[in-house]
């Protein structure tokens, strides 16, 4: 019985090192499509998209043109453009996608985390001041770097990090991400921008601010907190 047991954790252990990122493919490529209704063209349902037969596949669907500039005129100064598994359907199972970061002079790519992927960037033109922040149990320790030309940096899984330009010119940046699919929440559009909205009473007493304060905020993410005050 004890052997049993011990297989079956073993089992389990094994299982969630196996799904914690996007799982291998058994096959050469998985190409994602979107029209389940095409008949014969897809099979199975894997990481979310349903795989077009091999046989149906071509080039086009592992080509993506036109990774240019992106507009930074914004709030922010920048503009993420993001290459996954959304813009090239062949990703599908690959566990890879990309982004092209562009900043105006002082442009921020605010904190933000992906959840499913670490990323490695590299610095093609331009001075990026970057950082990550460590979870709880490393103390939420802050790990910086100046960035130039050349540079590459790692910021990992889940973690909270930032880029901002800091220099006098433009700044271009090429991020590689492990997951077909890494997902990114802006940590200031998730709390104070969330629909329907935090209450201001919690991210006033987690932020230990006075409610007016919260208020102004979640009216930059475009709510009216006339109705957030009428349920607290």
């Amino acid at each position: 019985m004890k052997v049993v047991y011990l297989f079956v954790v073993l089992m389990a252990l094994a299982s969630s090192v196996a799904f914690a990122y996007d799982p291998s493919p058994l096959q050469d490529f998985c190409v994602a499509i979107n029209d389940t209704k095409a008949g014969g063209l897809y099979g199975v349902f894997v990481n979310g998209k349903f795989c077009k037969d091999p046989k149906f596949a071509y080039a086009d669907d592992f080509f993506f043109g036109g990774l240019g500039p992106g507009d930074t005129a914004n709030a922010q100064g920048s503009k993420v453009t993001a290459v996954t598994v959304n813009e090239i359907l062949g990703l599908n199972t690959l566990g890879i996608s990309l982004a092209r970061i562009d900043f105006a002079p002082k442009g921020l790519n605010p904190p933000h985390t992906h959840p499913r992927g670490t990323e490695i960037l590299v610095v093609l033109e331009g001075t990026l001041y970057v950082g990550f922040v460590a979870s709880n149990q490393n103390d939420n320790r802050l790990f910086t770097k100046v960035l130039y030309k050349g540079d590459v940096f790692v910021f990992p899984i889940g973690l909270i990090h930032f880029q901002q330009n800091v220099g006098y010119g433009n700044a271009v940046a090429i991020a590689a991400l492990s997951s077909q699919n890494p997902g990114v929440i802006t940590i200031a559009n998730a709390v104070f921008g969330s629909k329907p909205p935090i209450s201001d009473e919690v991210l006033a007493k987690a932020f230990q601010v006075d409610k007016n304060i919260v208020d102004y905020l979640q009216k930059q993410f475009g709510y009216n907190n006339k109705v957030n005050r009428e349920h607290n």
